[in-house]
């Protein structure tokens, strides 16, 4: 797999919310939706929310200077979670804010796999030489018309990667593979394949996020996301330390299992590889 490494990032955590103006029309929306299904919305949950559009988390992260800078090819927005008010397309407006050359699409109802889903196409694009710098953006609000399983335990928050190529002696750590796991723990995919013969490297960071709580053998330098985040757990760490994990390790790996499907996501950041 091509070697994008990482070239700027952002990260949003639970930013001001908004008066929710669009609230009307918004109720209408959900009652058309809802009703052909016997649901209706709930007005009280809606009313809690902070109502942080999808749109409002792509502009914070467009704020960041190595983010608003970057030209991209490509732009991929992912979630897991629907924006609260439905009326933006938002891969097109970060393109827009970005230079607008982008080819552009959103991911989404995959869950916490979607990001993932977009490094695997992203890393297609830029080997068919159809993207030498990518944009990949991870939103997620949590102001929803109905209850969610996992809602009350997160908050607003949106990663960004700037992403480029990496080349065989780059002191940064390229994209080297993404994979899904249908079955199986997380230690299980962890321990398949060359990747579970690496672990134990002392060169090898591995990057867990909160939704994976076994317990794993001791074989490598491991850092725990904190918990309070959905789809954009590992990116939002990633985004914090990718200078630091880069000068320090030689792989990155970073591991979550959706709780909902129970599927574990591998995907592989190493210096210096094929």
């Amino acid at each position: 797999m091509s070697g994008l490494a990482v070239r700027a990032a952002a990260a949003v955590r639970s930013p001001q919310g908004r008066a929710p103006g669009d609230r009307p029309a918004a109720l209408d929306y959900y009652r058309d939706l809802l009703t052909p299904f016997g649901e209706k919305p709930d007005e009280e949950l809606l009313n809690r929310g902070a109502h942080v559009h999808h749109r409002d988390l792509a502009d914070l992260l467009v704020a960041d200077e190595g983010v608003g800078r970057s030209r991209p090819e490509l732009l991929i927005v992912t979630h897991a979670l629907p924006d609260v008010v439905p009326f933006t397309a938002v891969a097109p407006h970060l393109t827009d804010r970005l230079g607008g050359g982008a080819a552009n699409f959103a991911i989404a109802q995959q869950g916490l796999a979607a990001p993932f889903t977009a490094l695997r196409i992203a890393s297609a694009y830029h080997r068919a030489g159809r993207a030498a710098e990518v944009v990949l953006a991870v939103l997620e609000q949590t102001t929803l018309p109905t209850p969610f399983p996992l809602a009350a335990e997160l908050i607003d928050s949106a990663a960004a990667l700037v992403l480029g190529a990496s080349g065989e002696a780059d002191a940064d750590a390229g994209l080297r593979f993404v994979r899904a796991y249908s079955a199986g723990s997380a230690a299980d995919a962890l321990g398949e394949g060359a990747l579970g013969s690496d672990l134990g490297d002392d060169g090898t960071l591995l990057v867990l996020g909160p939704w994976v709580t076994e317990d794993l053998p001791e074989r490598s330098v491991v850092h725990r996301v904190a918990p309070g985040s959905y789809c954009t757990s590992l990116w939002l760490a990633l985004a914090d330390h990718w200078q630091e994990w880069s000068e320090t390790y030689r792989r990155v790996v970073l591991c979550d299992t959706d709780p909902r499907s129970g599927r574990s996501h591998v995907a592989l950041f190493a210096r210096g590889e094929g």
